[in-house]
């Protein structure tokens, strides 16, 4: 029984500081702050049910073990553990795995490409993590393309059918490889043209690989308009010159900014929102609704903004789908202000819907049980059911 309540009492602490842990990598802190933070909280939680075991387990008490209020801080705490550990964690579990989809997916279907048995190790690369793609169940290199249909009764009715192909978190920095994301390209363009290319940020991990933006993003069409937002990588890397070089490319690079585009012939008020790592995004909550909105934000965690200004459609990446994600259980670090509730997939509230990408690389290169994805989404005029 004692073993049973050790291992209830490390979920629940496991919980506490991985939900600390997400929140804090969704705020705009120093990375002098937050990569001794996440060392430090993965050094707590493998070291709290040794410490509880101890504190615990019958002897004399160590004299500096915690005495009077703060021993009764511990008692409270591991009683919290055992709360979170025994019920939150596994209801909630239970919640997401009956959760249903939202009414405005009609359809969804996966194909997967695993490069791997096709290109071998010329996929790694050079990047400073290029050690990590060799890591046994690592599916860096299997590629999801994900096809969604999407029931939207708002939409114009010239807009049936139109075609966006969503991309995400490329984080050019050597591994992966150059090869990879041209095989991606490659299979992207067997498909038929999209009516909107969106590019939801995270373009670089170095300033070296600034080149690869022209050389392979200024591969990918569009009948009707390509949309760009930075992310919070990009952030760190010359993010002007990334901008500059989105231009070159025809992209409407929107920034934290809201512009009116015709897509076949239909006003569409198509919005950026970086926050919160470039300031502040547009405030659209009094301003008279007169057309479709779409928004392109690079966190999911902008979800209840868009709720507020009235937005339609929003396209997200950031969270990689938690990059590693358990059976049953899903995602674990998740750099989210609601920790794992946005993590991948469609969310709809009232007449909003959102698209969350699994994006397609990561400055570390370590993926389980997630793939990379390319996200091709088809809108429809028709009624959700």
């Amino acid at each position: 029984m004692f073993v049973v309540l050790l291992l209830i009492f490390w979920v629940g602490h496991a919980c506490i500081w991985t939900f600390v842990l997400n929140v804090l990598y969704a705020l705009p802190l120093s990375k002098k702050f937050l990569k001794p933070w996440r060392l430090f909280t993965g050094l707590v939680i493998l070291l709290g049910v040794p410490l509880l075991a101890w504190s615990f387990t019958p002897h004399e008490r160590h004299p500096y073990w915690p005495q009077g209020f703060w021993s009764f801080v511990v008692w409270i705490y591991a009683i919290l553990c055992l709360l979170i550990g025994g019920i939150a964690f596994p209801l909630l579990t239970l919640l997401r795995l009956l959760r249903k989809p939202p009414v405005a997916l009609i359809h969804e279907s996966t194909r997967t490409l695993d490069l791997w048995p096709i290109h071998g190790e010329a996929l790694i690369g050079d990047g400073k993590w290029k050690q990590l793609p060799r890591v046994p169940l690592n599916c860096v290199f299997r590629v999801d393309f994900t096809e969604m249909k999407l029931a939207m009764p708002q939409l114009p009715p010239a807009w049936d059918g139109l075609s966006i192909l969503l991309l995400s978190d490329l984080h050019f920095h050597g591994t992966p490889s150059q090869l990879f994301f041209q095989s991606i390209l490659d299979e992207i363009a067997k498909q038929p043209t999209p009516d909107l290319v969106v590019l939801a940020g995270d373009f670089l991990d170095s300033n070296e690989h600034v080149s690869w933006i022209s050389q392979y993003l200024g591969q990918l069409k569009w009948n009707e308009h390509g949309l760009a937002i930075l992310g919070n990588h990009d952030e760190h890397h010359q993010p002007e010159r990334t901008r500059e070089e989105l231009l070159k490319l025809g992209y409407h690079v929107l920034s934290n900014h809201s512009e009116r585009i015709a897509i076949r012939g239909e006003p569409c008020e198509v919005i950026g929102n970086e926050a919160p790592w470039f300031p502040h995004p547009p405030s659209l909550e009094k301003q008279p609704k007169t057309c479709f909105r779409l928004c392109v934000s690079h966190t999911p965690d902008q979800f209840y903004w868009g709720l507020r200004n009235g937005i339609d459609l929003m396209l997200c990446g950031h969270v990689h789908g938690g990059q590693i994600r358990l059976p049953i259980i899903g995602s674990i670090f998740v750099p989210s202000v609601f920790s794992r509730r946005f993590d991948m997939g469609v969310f709809g509230k009232q007449d909003m819907v959102m698209v969350v990408g699994r994006g397609l690389s990561g400055k570390e290169p370590l993926r389980y049980r997630c793939n990379p994805q390319v996200i091709r989404i088809s809108l429809s005029h028709a009624t959700r059911t």
